[in-house]
């Protein structure tokens, strides 16, 4: 699995389903309360894959605060 990203990559709620190894229902709720950035483009959920980055990012301080 590669997780290199170019600049502006949009995915797909499976893709990060599999990229954070969560369930679909963990991956909206993570939406919903805005702690993962998504769009809707015509009906359809994308999340940047900066989004994803940041995320985790935020999560490992989270992690090392504590």
């Amino acid at each position: 699995m590669t997780t290199a990203t170019t600049p502006g990559e949009l995915l797909t709620v499976p893709e990060v389903m599999a990229r954070l190894r969560l369930g679909r229902s963990k991956v909206y709720d993570l939406i919903r309360s805005h702690r993962l950035v998504s769009i809707k483009i015509d009906g359809a959920r994308r999340i940047p894959a900066h989004a994803v980055t940041d995320f985790v990012l935020g999560q490992i301080e989270i992690e090392e605060a504590a």
